[in-house]
């Protein structure tokens, strides 16, 4: 099958970055963006999927160059499968009760929050420093 923009196929995880993985696909290799990750925030890939993981895969798009860009958060929309059975599913019914209670949910929330209300102060205050040090004031 050739790779065509709007196929879904699986593919296996060769390599994983910060900003992405590297899916092999019927001997190419793609890229899946941080962001065609999951339908949810992903901060490291690597806490979601792993090298050698079989996924399934959307073609974005094939460039003139022989870049391949993949999803696998639009493969599993239009597929209904994932690999993740955390994650939240829209569709359900609306009167069944989750095993995890309101409480948890707040916890969780507030501990992902303060986790990156850290890295963002970090980060700013890297900023300033590296500005102090080369301002002449």
């Amino acid at each position: 099958m050739a790779l065509k923009p709007g196929s879904v196929m699986d593919g296996k995880i060769v390599n994983i970055a910060n900003f992405g993985a590297f899916v092999d696909v019927e001997g190419k290799v793609g890229l899946v963006h941080i962001s065609e990750i999951s339908t949810s925030y992903v901060k490291n890939i690597r806490d979601k999927y792993k090298e050698n993981d079989i996924v399934k895969v959307k073609v974005l798009s094939v460039e003139e160059n022989g870049k391949i860009n993949l999803s696998i958060k639009q493969a599993i929309e239009r597929t209904g499968k994932s690999k993740a059975p955390d994650e939240f599913e829209w569709s359900g019914d609306k009167n069944k009760v989750t095993s995890i209670s309101f409480e948890d949910r707040i916890s969780k929330f507030l501990k992902d929050s303060e986790e990156r209300h850290q890295d963002i102060k970090k980060n700013n205050e890297s900023k300033v420093r590296r500005y102090k040090r080369t301002s002449n004031y």
